[in-house]
C-alpha cells in the first residue's frame, strides 16, 4: 500500500520559477529536427524490413518451396513484431511531439512536420493511417488529457473509466483476464471511439446538447457512422484488404497467409502501445485530483504527482518506449522535442529533490503490473483535494 504525502505546504510559486526558467532555455534547432528524422526513418525501416519478412515468407510458402511450418511462423511472427514496432514508433515517437508542436519553431520547418500540417486531410494517409483520426486524437491527448490530468475531465483517467469493472461481481482471475483481453484490441474498442466522442463533445460546448459519456460503436447512428467510416474503415480497409489482396497472384492461401500475419502485428502493436501507454499515470502511488488546477505553480505540481517515469537511456531504450519513458518531463514541457529528455531529466530530478517531491521511476513492467492491479480495482489511486 502507498503512503499518501500532502504536498500542499509546496511552495508553488518557487516551483513554477524554477520550471519556467528551464523553459527559456529550450531553443529548437535543425538538430533536434534532425533527430525526430533519425527516429522517422527507425520507424520506417522498421515497417518496411517486417513487411518485405512477411511478403517473402507468404511467397515462398505459395510455392511449396520447401519452407517449413516452424519457419513460417518463425520468420512471419518476427516479420509481425517489426511492422508492429514501426506502428508504435509512427505513433511515439513521430505523430506524438509533432501534433504537440514541438518542432513549429525549427528555422524552415517543411510544413508536413508542423502542427498544422502534419496527418492533415488527405496527409494522413501518408503520415498517420491508424484507427483513430489525428485531429480528434490531439484533441483528447494535447487538451482534455494534458490540462485536466488526474481530474475527473480526463479523459484517460483509468479508475474512473473501469469503474464499471470493479462493480461487477465476479472472481478476480476473469477481471485480470478481461484486461489482457482488452490490451490486444484497445485502440478499437478505447481510443478511436473515446476520441470521437470528446471531440463532439467539444462541438457540444456553449450548446445545450448535453454532453455524452457513452462510446457508441452503432453504426446507425450519426456517431457510430462517422467512427466506423472516417476511422474504422480508413486504416482497417488499408491494412487487412489492400495489403494482404496485394499477394492475389500468388493464390488466396497466400492472401489469407499475409492477412493472419497483419492481424498479429496489429495485436502486437495494441499490446506495446498498452504497456508504454496506459501505466504512465495509473497505479496506487499516483495521485488524481478533485478540483481543477488555479495556477501554473499548481499545474506543474499536478504534472509531477500525477505521473511516473520508465527506466531510460540511449535513443534506442527510448524509441522502444516511445519516448514516453519521460512522462514527467513530458507533461511539464509538452511541447518539448524528443532529443531533449534525456538532457533534461537530471535537471527535473534536482528540482524534485530541492521541493521534496517524489520523482517516480520503475520499469514499465512493474509498472503494468501495478496499473493493471489498479484496472480490476485491487488497488486505488490516491486522491488529493486542495491542491
Amino acid at each position: 500500500m502507498s503512503t499518501f504525502t500532502d504536498y500542499r505546504d509546496v511552495n508553488q510559486q518557487e516551483l513554477q520559477n524554477d520550471i519556467d526558467e528551464i523553459k527559456k532555455t529550450i531553443k529548437v534547432t535543425e538538430e533536434d529536427f534532425q533527430h525526430l528524422l533519425k527516429l522517422e526513418k527507425w520507424g520506417r525501416s522498421s515497417t518496411i524490413s517486417g513487411f518485405s519478412i512477411i511478403s517473402l515468407v507468404v511467397i515462398l510458402n505459395s510455392f511449396n518451396s520447401g519452407i517449413s511450418v516452424f519457419d513460417f511462423w518463425f520468420f512471419g511472427i518476427v516479420g509481425a513484431f517489426l511492422v508492429s514496432v514501426g506502428n508504435v514508433a509512427r505513433w511515439a515517437n513521430v505523430t506524438h511531439p509533432i501534433l504537440h508542436g514541438a518542432y513549429d519553431k525549427v528555422p524552415n520547418i517543411p510544413y508536413r512536420y508542423t502542427k498544422k500540417g502534419f496527418a492533415a486531410g488527405n496527409r494522413r494517409w501518408i503520415d498517420w493511417l491508424d484507427w483513430i483520426k489525428p485531429d480528434a486524437w490531439a484533441y483528447e491527448h494535447n487538451i482534455m488529457h494534458h490540462y485536466h490530468l488526474g481530474e475527473m475531465d480526463d479523459p484517460d483517467n483509468v479508475e474512473k473509466n473501469l469503474e464499471w469493472l470493479h462493480k461487477i461481481q465476479m472472481p478476480m482471475f476473469f477481471k485480470y483476464a478481461i484486461i489482457y483481453i482488452f490490451a490486444s484490441f484497445w485502440k478499437i474498442a478505447y481510443y478511436a471511439p473515446n476520441t470521437l466522442r470528446i471531440l463532439e463533445n467539444r462541438e457540444k460546448q456553449g450548446t445545450d446538447n448535453p454532453r455524452s459519456d457513452k462510446f457508441e460503436f452503432n453504426p446507425l447512428t450519426k456517431r457510430g457512422k462517422e467512427l466506423w467510416l472516417q476511422y474504422y474503415l480508413p486504416y482497417g480497409l488499408f491494412q487487412f484488404a489492400f495489403l494482404p489482396l496485394l499477394f492475389l497472384p500468388f493464390g488466396i492461401n497466400a492472401v489469407l497467409s499475409a492477412f493472419v500475419l497483419l492481424v498479429i502485428a496489429e495485436l502486437f502493436a495494441n499490446l506495446h502501445s498498452f504497456l508504454v501507454i496506459v501505466p504512465n499515470h495509473s497505479a496506487e502511488d499516483i495521485y488524481q485530483f478533485s478540483t481543477p488546477h488555479k495556477t501554473q505553480g499548481e499545474y506543474y505540481l499536478r504534472q509531477i504527482m500525477g505521473s511516473v517515469n520508465y527506466n531510460t537511456g540511449t535513443d534506442l531504450i527510448d524509441y522502444l518506449h516511445g519516448f514516453l519513458n519521460y512522462q514527467i518531463e513530458h507533461h511539464l514541457f509538452p511541447n518539448m522535442p524528443h532529443s531533449y529528455y534525456q538532457k533534461m531529466q537530471p535537471i527535473i530530478k534536482e528540482i524534485c529533490k530541492k521541493h521534496n517531491l517524489e520523482y517516480r521511476q520503475d520499469s514499465v513492467f512493474k509498472r503494468m503490473l501495478m496499473t493493471v492491479d489498479l484496472m480490476v480495482g485491487k488497488t486505488k489511486l490516491l486522491t488529493i483535494e486542495g491542491i
